[in-house]
C-alpha cells in the first residue's frame, strides 16, 4: 500500500493513490474530492455503444470509481473499502461532449458507506443515477512466501 501520509487535500490523495487503469482509459477526471462530496467528468467520445450513445456501463464505471474512491478515503490508513452492491438507473443519454458526475455520501459509517452519484450531460439533464454500497475492512496482512 502506498504511504499517503504527506497528503493534505482530497485531490492530493487522489493524485498520490491514482484512480486505476480503467478509469484513466475512460478519461475520468476529478475536480473536487472528499469522502462526502466529489465531482468528476468523463468524455462521451471513446465510451459509446455502437449507436453513438454513452454506454450504460460507462455510467456505472464512473459511479463505481467515484463511490469507491470516496469510501477508501473515508476508511483511512490501514483500512480498505470494497464494493458490496451497485445499481444504476439510466434516464437519458449523452451523445457528445462530457458528462459531469456528482457523488454525495448517504452514509459514512465505521464498516459501510453508501454513495449516490448523479450523472448529467452538458445540457444539464440527468442521464444516470448510480448508488454504491462499500464494505470497510482492515487491509489484509501479506503472508510470507
Amino acid at each position: 500500500m502506498t504511504d499517503l501520509s504527506p497528503v493534505t487535500t482530497g485531490l492530493d490523495w487522489i493524485r498520490a493513490r491514482g484512480i486505476g487503469v480503467l478509469a484513466e482509459r475512460m478519461g475520468i477526471e476529478f475536480t473536487e474530492f472528499s469522502a462526502a462530496h466529489s465531482v468528476a467528468t468523463m468524455p462521451v467520445e471513446g465510451n459509446t455503444q455502437p449507436v453513438g450513445l454513452l454506454h450504460g456501463g460507462a455510467y456505472v464505471v464512473l459511479g463505481e470509481t467515484m463511490g469507491s474512491m470516496a469510501a477508501n478515503y473515508h476508511a483511512g490508513p490501514g483500512r480498505l473499502a470494497v464494493g458490496l452492491d451497485i445499481n444504476a438507473t439510466h434516464t437519458s443519454s449523452a451523445r457528445t461532449g462530457f458528462v459531469t458526475a456528482t457523488c454525495t455520501a448517504i452514509h459514512l459509517g465505521r464498516t459501510t458507506t453508501v454513495h449516490e452519484i448523479i450523472v448529467t450531460g452538458e445540457d444539464g439533464r440527468r442521464c444516470s443515477t448510480v448508488r454504491i454500497t462499500n464494505l470497510i475492512k482492515e487491509v489484509p496482512a501479506r503472508s510470507a512466501s
